[in-house]
């Protein structure tokens, strides 16, 4: 029988991780993908809050971890209904395409 530990959840915690960063730098034209990478990112903080937090037997990170979540959330909602809003104006979501928005 396998026992899991700490260990094993900071690796998929640094996998999940490093996706995201991936996702980021190799992606840089679909503004969908971007915002999925900043999840994949989040929730790789998420595994690694919430794994100290049973290790130490502290709730505190556990409790962060809901904070994030509830932020997450929000942001996925209002960066998607910004999106959609621009997509209309503009007709396009193209990273590159983006630069009007500036002053």
């Amino acid at each position: 029988m396998i026992n899991i530990g700490l260990s094993h959840y900071l690796v998929l915690a640094a996998i999940i991780f490093t996706i995201g960063i991936a996702g980021i730098f190799l992606n840089r034209k679909n503004i969908i993908v971007i915002l999925m990478s900043i999840e994949l990112i989040l929730l790789a903080v998420n595994i690694n809050l919430v794994s100290f937090s049973i290790f130490l037997n502290d709730l505190s990170g556990q409790v962060f971890t809901l904070f994030i979540l509830t932020v997450a959330a929000a942001e996925a909602a209002i960066g998607l209904a910004i999106i959609v809003v621009y997509y209309r104006n503009a007709g396009t979501i193209r990273v590159e395409k983006i630069d009007n928005l500036k002053g």
